[in-house]
């Protein structure tokens, strides 16, 4: 898809948001904005009806909240699942879990620069899950907070499951690494860390990045630096 237009559509019940979502993102050469929804309903129906390659979607929205809107569009038993990137406000998200189990396949918060908004938008397209290690760290940190403060603590990880190179990859996955980034830190070609990648998908049965990043949290594979 080289060399094409990015559609999205953007999903938030605040108009001033889509508004301001849309001036940025069509400054950009490569995005097109091709549909705005002021609720999940709506938001379901266009994405439907236009298959664009990312759904920007707020997770509080009437009708249907971006968590459903994330299962419908992308979750488990969605025949050609859309790339969905969850808007959320850090301080009251509660539902980072329910969402990387609904399929999405990146956050952004609502306080975000505009550049990371274009950044979140081009990871998406292109297939990875993560959009910064400073996103995926605070958002992660969260989940982690949330399995040891309501429920049962991290759980352990199953022994033998993945090689030590292995998991050293999923521990950089984990904290945000592109796949470059891994190339350089592990010394390791691109080709490589993709297979590698591949490999520890199939054995997490994670269908992205973010699914091996919260399974590398929820298992104590991956902490944040004190």
């Amino acid at each position: 898809m080289c060399g094409t237009k990015i559609d999205v559509v953007i999903a938030d019940d605040q108009e001033l948001v889509r508004a301001g979502f849309r001036m940025i993102l069509e400054a950009q050469p490569g995005i097109e904005v091709v549909g705005e929804a002021a609720d999940g309903v709506e938001c379901v129906e266009l994405a439907r009806r236009l298959r664009p390659r990312v759904v920007l979607a707020d997770i509080r929205m009437p009708r249907l909240d971006g968590l459903e809107v994330t299962r419908l569009l992308a979750g488990p038993g969605v025949v050609d699942p859309m790339n969905v990137v969850v808007i959320t406000t850090f301080d009251q998200d509660d539902y980072v879990r329910g969402a990387l189990r609904n399929g999405a396949c990146g956050f952004l918060l609502k306080d975000a620069t505009p550049a990371l908004l274009v950044e979140a938008v081009h990871a998406a397209a292109r297939g990875d899950a993560l959009v910064s290690p400073a996103v995926t760290v605070r958002l992660l940190r969260r989940l982690e907070q949330a399995e040891q403060g309501g429920g049962p603590s991290a759980r352990t990880e199953p022994p033998g499951l993945l090689s030590t190179r292995e998991r050293d990859i999923v521990r950089l996955v984990a904290v945000g690494r592109t796949n470059q980034e891994i190339c350089a830190e592990l010394f390791l070609s691109l080709s490589s860390v993709k297979t590698y990648l591949g490999r520890i998908q199939g054995k997490l049965d994670a269908r992205n990045r973010v699914e091996v990043a919260a399974w590398a949290w929820e298992h104590g594979v991956a902490r944040p630096r004190g």
